[in-house]
């Protein structure tokens, strides 16, 4: 399935003419991710290649992220995947509150593609086991970065008001991992 995310409109892209994002349950618990930049490649602020570990405040650079939550609940999780390989995970009680590092049965596993006219995001993500539900609701965004420094956030869809990927009405997506009833 395939999702295409509309930049926030206090924030238009001259560069970036979209991002689509496909998904695919590699296995019940193994959601991997593409997220497709249709933009020249040399007009992107990248960060620099690292070590493949959790880090803090991914999102001030280029950095594609997803928010999962169970239908109907409070609590969600996020995840931050940099294309420089670093990578974050977080669970929280309510709207941006109780934030703690979520536990991972493994790092994902994140890879780049780019063309002349595009960069893309692969990543394969292993959910804990008490985050897989029969359906799962999902905000599916992105932050870029040109090569001038501006900033633009894409997501699935946008509450009123500023930039705000936590909310509630983000969770416009709907993934429904295999074997779910």
């Amino acid at each position: 399935m395939r999702f295409n995310l509309s930049s926030h409109p206090t924030t238009p892209s001259e560069i970036v003419k979209g991002i689509e994002v496909q998904h695919e349950w590699k296995e019940r618990d193994t959601l991997w991710l593409r997220y497709v930049v249709d933009c020249p490649v040399d007009k992107l602020t990248l960060p620099d290649p690292a070590n493949r570990e959790r880090c803090d405040n991914l999102w001030q650079a280029t950095c594609f992220e997803l928010f999962l939550r169970e239908p109907g609940a409070v609590p969600y999780d996020e995840y931050n995947f940099s294309p420089s390989s670093q990578w974050a995970a977080y669970a929280f009680n309510d709207f941006r509150e109780g934030a703690r590092d979520l536990n991972l049965p493994e790092p994902p596993q994140i890879e780049l593609d780019a063309g002349d006219s595009f960069f893309a995001l692969e990543v394969d993500l292993t959910l804990p086991p008490d985050r897989i539900y029969q359906i799962i609701r999902a905000a599916i965004s992105a932050i870029i970065v040109d090569a001038d420094g501006n900033k633009t956030y894409w997501g699935y869809h946008h509450p009123p008001g500023d930039p705000e990927f936590h909310h509630a009405d983000c969770f416009a997506a709907e993934l429904t991992p295999p074997g779910a009833a």
